[in-house]
């Protein structure tokens, strides 16, 4: 895991509310981005939040989502949207989610690429393992 690096372009791994047909998708997504496919993110397990997922690390876990490639004129407009989406701040000690580039997400073919990825911080991950229950198979889509 790296945390944020400014200047680095690099596509997102999102899995709760930016996925295709969730509230986020169309708000933030149409029109902005170049690719989307379904991949996943090993190491990580899905928690039910008020509303939306946050993901943890967990060796052994696995997370389903799409790895969205933004269009390159719309990258810094997008990074910015997300960022506040998911109102993070780099170094807040206040953020939920922390924005970390991550080398393992998989395509459907199983090629890894490095991503952006939006972590529960550490604070609400500690909190998640101790008193939250993993939604089972990674999926939040799929949890209804």
């Amino acid at each position: 895991m790296i945390a944020s690096e400014p200047g680095t372009t690099l596509p997102f791994f999102v899995y709760g509310t930016l996925r295709p047909g969730e509230v986020n998708h169309d708000l933030f997504l149409r029109g902005r981005t170049a690719a989307e496919e379904p991949a996943r993110l090993p190491g990580a397990a899905l928690y039910d939040g008020p509303g939306y997922p946050y993901a943890v690390e967990r060796p052994g876990g696995e997370i389903r989502g799409e790895l969205v490639t933004a269009r390159p004129e719309a990258y810094d407009e997008l990074l910015a949207a997300l960022d506040r989406l998911e109102e993070y701040a780099p170094g807040d000690p206040r953020n939920l989610y922390e924005r970390v580039a991550r080398n393992a997400v998989r395509t459907t073919d199983g090629t890894p690429v490095r991503a952006w990825v939006y972590l529960a911080a550490p604070r609400v991950a500690a909190g998640l393992r101790s008193t939250a229950t993993p939604i089972e198979g990674g999926d939040w889509a799929a949890r209804r």
